[in-house]
């Protein structure tokens, strides 16, 4: 049977189709469900119906020509690639297209699947109702002291609470507050008449306190009124604080009268040697009362001795910047201008002898801690997606202070032979320059990359300290023996106002040459090309090695005693590459200098070339010559005089006219191991420092 014969017993039932390129892309399909023509599209949570013509015939692949939009000029017509094509095709019998395409009947879905779909939708259909009637609510979210006993000291340390982290209820704005005291009451085990209600307010300097009791009044409204009074932002949300007083028993007792003169305070306790902070409870006191009248109080609450000596602090705020202020305790709190809602801190006075023992000796250098830590991972360099440690820092912490303590944590004596890089956020690794000495004030810096903080640093181990290094610029030289076939890498560090010749001194000492008196010069190769013979005089400061080839080599004798119709030409390897309808030429390989004479022939000047690439001549014999301008190839024949095509003087660049070699890349795709974003291929590599 012919392929014909069996597809014409063959329904299609899907198409399978993948959108993207090789590198990455997306996958959808089309499904026909039944037998009509109606085609599905299944986009992830998307179904849209589809027609036959979209389902079938616009997922072919290749090629797609655009209609000409003047018919009547010759015009070349315009072919684009499609995103999109067939990935797979599912088809079925004929014969059986009865039995598998039928009509599906509850019972024929498996009970796990039913009792799933089943809850899918009950879930659907619960969501869809709450967001119809969420207009009709208020989210009343209840914070109490347990809530600032369980929060304070373990998941924050600013303010009182954290209000996403309370009980929270979904009321009728209709409801009477009255009635949601009583639901309060069957919740808490807080019986009406012992509950108090205060609502919070946001201050001017960013911090969100108990502000005020509700009035009897107030509670008398329903609570969507009450919502509106105590919410000026109109949201669906009103937050309060429930104040519950109990008795030695520790049952819950009437809350006390509150006149003018009566402060509610809310009070945490720091302990410098755990560093540890924890709410201990709150208090009303009087405003024209001073601190000093309530210390016995305080200790009792920490569970100090009655005369325990203990400083107090207030919490003003903690955006952008810590503000704690000690509590004069022979001033009145009306004077202090401490009002409902404020925090005060405290702890046991310090002895003298504990500075040098504790890390935070009072509230406000913790609260700074606390504000500004960060814990920062720490990961070489040279593998810059392996974490190799991490510590917490401070956000203040100077230059100084970090490399200090990553000296410590490597066990370094000289902290100034640590150099750091930045971390970028959008592409996720190093920064391309380092952080140079000293030049950010503090970690934050460091970690800052447009509004986003990182949390990750790379270092490097110097031989040198930093600062020193900072005078020297080091640039990293890919010497090209004459005869041996290898490429070794050397880093060559020399002061910023040295020249290249200075650098190809260095080097000199550093390679084997041919001959004690041969001279070297320095190229500039990007993309197997060569861009630039650097003048002996040129100052390195300003060159470039990050992203183009710094190439040396020995200068051939011929080049030095060049004829006076002489020409020293480029010569680069090329391969001619299909790309979106057009040919292209595409350049491997290290390109290289020759000298032509004149009057020569190709055929002479392919002598000369294959002895100095040692190509074999079953190889050589496959190679093509090309005179190439602006990346056009125009072929040489072997009779052909080379020189004649390098005439021209007005080329803005050598790399653009060039004698190109054309044979299959065979060469192993290998980078320079010193960069790998030099598009540099060929032979054997050896980095030496």
């Amino acid at each position: 049977m012919n392929i014909l014969s069996l597809f014409s017993l063959l329904l299609l039932n899907s198409v399978l189709v993948h959108s993207g390129g090789v590198h990455g892309g997306h996958y959808y399909a089309f499904i026909r469900p039944t037998l009509s023509d109606q085609w599905f599209k299944f986009d992830d949570e998307r179904v849209t119906k589809e027609d036959v013509k979209r389902a079938l015939e616009e997922q072919y692949g290749g090629e797609e020509e655009l209609p000409q939009t003047n018919p009547g000029f010759n015009n070349t017509p315009f072919k684009f690639t499609k995103y999109s094509n067939a990935y797979m095709l599912v088809y079925i019998r004929e014969s059986d297209k009865e039995k598998i395409i039928c009509g599906v009947d509850e019972k024929d879905i498996a009970e796990h699947l039913r009792t799933r779909l089943k809850k899918e939708q009950e879930e659907k259909e619960d969501k869809k109702r709450y967001k119809a009637q969420a207009h009709l609510y208020t989210i009343i979210k209840v914070a109490r002291d347990e809530d600032l006993a369980y929060q304070i000291g373990k998941d924050i340390y600013f303010d009182l609470v954290d209000h996403d982290k309370v009980r929270s209820f979904r009321i009728q704005k209709q409801m009477p507050f009255n009635l949601f005291k009583e639901e309060i009451a069957k919740e808490f085990g807080i019986p009406i008449q012992f509950q108090r209600f205060w609502i919070w307010a946001k201050r001017q300097n960013h911090t969100y306190r108990p502000n005020r009791p509700l009035t009897s009044q107030e509670e008398l409204q329903n609570v969507g009124q009450l919502r509106e009074v105590s919410n000026k932002a109109h949201n669906a949300e009103l937050k309060l604080f429930l104040e519950v007083e109990l008795g030695l028993d520790l049952c819950p007792i009437a809350p006390p009268d509150k006149t003018k003169e009566d402060i509610l305070l809310f009070f945490k306790l720091y302990d410098p040697e755990k560093e540890e902070l924890r709410y201990v409870g709150r208090l009303f006191v009087k405003s024209s009362g001073k601190p000093a009248e309530y210390l016995t109080k305080l200790n009792e609450m920490a569970g100090f001795a009655p005369d325990e000596e203990i400083e107090l602090y207030e919490e003003i705020k903690f955006e952008p910047c810590v503000m704690c202020e000690r509590l004069d305790k022979r001033t009145t709190f009306r004077f202090s201008q401490i009002e409902d809602g404020d925090i005060i801190c405290f702890q046991k006075r310090p002895p003298p002898e504990s500075e040098e023992k504790m890390r935070h000796l009072d509230v406000p250098s913790f609260f700074d801690y606390v504000k500004n830590r960060q814990i920062v991972h720490f990961r070489l360099l040279e593998r810059p997606k392996e974490e190799d440690f991490c510590l917490e820092l401070s956000k203040l912490h100077t230059y100084d202070d970090v490399v200090e303590k990553v000296a410590q944590q490597l066990g370094l004596d000289d902290s100034s032979k640590i150099r750091l890089t930045s971390h970028n956020c959008y592409s996720q690794q190093p920064k391309p320059s380092p952080i140079k000495y000293r030049s950010v004030d503090n970690l934050l810096e460091m970690l800052v990359h447009y509004n986003q903080i990182s949390d990750i640093l790379y270092y490097e181990v110097l031989d040198i300290p930093l600062p020193e290094l900072q005078c020297l610029k080091t640039l990293k030289v890919a010497f090209h023996h004459p005869t041996k076939d290898e490429v070794l890498i050397h880093n060559i560090r020399l002061p910023k106002q040295s020249t290249v010749g200075d650098v190809l001194d260095e080097l000199k000492t550093k390679v084997e040459l041919s001959h004690p008196d041969a001279e070297l010069r320095l190229l500039e190769v990007f993309y197997h090309k060569i861009y630039k013979i650097f003048p002996l005089g040129e100052k390195i400061e300003n060159i470039n090695d990050q992203y183009w080839t710094l190439r040396a080599e020995e200068i051939p004798e011929e080049e030095k005693n060049l004829g006076q119709h002489d020409r020293l030409i480029h010569v680069y390897h090329f391969t001619k590459e299909t790309a979106q309808n057009q040919m292209q030429v595409q350049n491997f390989g290290e390109p290289f200098f020759l000298v032509i004479h004149e009057g020569e022939t190709l055929s002479e000047v392919k002598v000369r070339i294959q002895k100095k690439l040692q190509i074999p001549d079953e190889e050589f014999s496959k190679w093509k010559f090309a005179f190439l301008s602006l990346g056009r190839p125009e072929y040489l024949q072997d009779s052909d005089i080379v020189s004649s095509r390098f005439q021209r003087r007005d080329v803005y660049g050598a790399w653009e006219q060039y004698l190109g070699l054309e044979h299959s890349d065979t060469t192993p795709k290998r980078a320079y191991a010193a960069n790998q974003n030099r598009h540099t291929f060929e032979k054997p590599v050896k980095i030496y420092n």
